[in-house]
């Protein structure tokens, strides 16, 4: 009588073959997402790498372009509070009303010969003369210079913020004596003790006199202007 049975190696193979599929399956599944995991981390550090780049390259754009905005006054020399002028022919250039506005003008910021010329509608050679005086006369001075294609732009500033004007000795000590012994005497009027002393106002007026010979020395005055820690207003108190 025949057997219905399948013979034993085939039963064996018959029975694997589910078996191997599903691990055929498997295999693939944990490769490709061995390769999407792979594929993210390179997506990741690329664009942490573009990120970064870019972020680099702003930085260095924004550091340019204020370098290119400021790289004339980040190394240029500050103005001083205030010069002291004792020559008569420089007060007499200050008499000029376009020379006056010249000196606003170079205060502000530096300019050339053909800017100042722009804002005062008058010839470049006009301003050059003027511009000649002032530096003769030390209140003008070169600040920089820079090329601009086959020329030298020279651009100028203002020596000082304030010009103190000085000459002689003005009026005689027996006026200042007189006037000073009017102040003390108006003082007593308001009600303020002042001690009577017949040579106090002689002695006002000496010292005055004192300091004011010694606010003429312009070593005083470059020494006044190099304080650091002290504000334009407070210099000039010093100053006078």
């Amino acid at each position: 009588m025949a057997s219905s049975e399948p013979p034993p190696g085939q039963e064996l193979q018959a029975g694997r073959r589910p078996g191997n599929a599903g691990e055929l399956a498997g295999g693939a599944r944990i490769r490709g997402l061995a390769t999407l995991y792979k594929a993210s981390i390179f997506l990741v550090v690329l664009h942490i790498w573009l990120m970064s780049t870019l972020v680099y390259k702003t930085v260095v754009f924004i550091i340019e372009t204020v370098i290119n905005i400021h790289k004339h006054t980040l190394s240029r020399h500050h103005t001083k509070a205030f010069k002291l002028i004792t020559d008569p022919d420089a007060f007499q250039l200050l008499g000029d009303e376009t020379r006056r506005r010249i000196i606003y003008l170079l205060r502000a910021k530096e300019m050339t010969v053909s800017q100042i010329a722009g804002e005062l509608n008058l010839t470049p050679q006009a301003i050059y003369h003027h511009i000649r005086k002032l530096r003769d006369a030390g209140m003008v001075e070169v600040a920089r210079e820079e090329r601009v294609d086959h020329f030298i732009e020279t651009y100028y500033r203002a020596t000082a913020e304030i010009f103190n004007m000085s000459h002689g000795s003005g009026t005689s000590s027996a006026y200042h004596e007189e006037k000073a012994a009017e102040s003390l005497k108006a003082l007593s009027r308001i009600g303020l003790t002042v001690r009577d002393d017949p040579t106090l106002a002689s002695r006002l007026v000496e010292l005055e006199k004192r300091m004011d010979q010694i606010g003429e020395k312009q070593s005083w005055a470059d020494a006044i202007a190099g304080l650091e820690d002290v504000d334009f207003f407070v210099k000039q108190g010093v100053d006078h």
